[in-house]
C-alpha cells in the first residue's frame, strides 16, 4: 500500500514549517519527534523533497464514551462504555504551498491509514478535534459530524470504507 506520506524522521526540516498557527508550529517543531519516540503518536509529513515539510499530521488511538456519539449513531453500536476511535490529533499546511489542496491529500491519506489500520486494531470512527472555526469547516466539508455536547468531530469507518472500496 502506497501513501502520500512518510513517517517523520530527523532528515526533515521541521524549523522551517509555519502554518500561521502557534501550537502547531510548536508541535512539528518541538514535539512531534519525542511524541513519536515514545509511541504516544505518529506523525506523517507531506514531503516532496524528502526534506521540506509541507503538510502533516498526527495518529493515535483513542476511545469515546457510548454517551458521546449521536442517537441516530449509537442504534447500530454495542452498548460497551467506551468505544474505539482512530484520532487525527493534528493536521497542518505550511503557509508556503497553501491553495495545493494539501490539506485534502492529508485528510485523504490519514483516513486511508485509519481504515488499513482497523482491519487489524478496532476502531469504529475518525475522531477530529478542530482548533478553530476554520478547522471544523475544512472536516465539515468532508463529512465529519460533531459529536453532541462537545467541539468534536467525527466520521464512522463505515463511511470512510465507502470511499475507499
Amino acid at each position: 500500500m502506497s501513501y502520500a506520506t512518510v513517517l517523520l524522521a530527523s532528515a526533515h526540516e521541521k524549523g522551517k514549517f509555519s502554518c500561521g498557527k502557534l501550537m502547531l508550529d510548536n508541535y512539528i517543531q518541538k514535539q512531534a519527534k519525542q511524541d513519536v519516540k515514545s509511541k504516544v503518536s505518529a506523525c506523517f509529513v507531506y514531503a516532496e523533497d524528502e526534506k521540506e515539510v509541507r503538510g502533516y499530521y498526527t495518529l493515535s488511538n483513542g476511545s469515546i464514551p457510548n454517551s458521546q456519539f449521536p442517537d441516530s449513531f449509537k442504534k447500530k453500536l454495542p452498548r460497551y462504555k467506551d468505544l474505539p476511535v482512530t484520532l487525527l490529533g493534528r493536521l497542518a499546511v505550511d503557509n508556503k504551498f497553501k491553495g495545493q489542496k494539501i490539506g485534502k491529500i492529508l485528510l485523504l491519506d490519514a483516513l486511508k491509514r485509519s481504515y488499513d489500520a482497523s482491519s487489524s486494531i478496532g476502531s469504529l470512527a475518525v475522531v477530529v478535534d478542530p482548533i478553530d472555526q476554520e478547522a471544523a469547516d475544512f472536516y465539515s466539508k468532508y463529512g465529519f459530524i460533531l459529536l453532541p455536547d462537545s467541539n468534536r468531530m467525527f466520521l464512522p469507518m463505515a463511511t470512510i470504507e465507502q470511499i475507499f472500496t
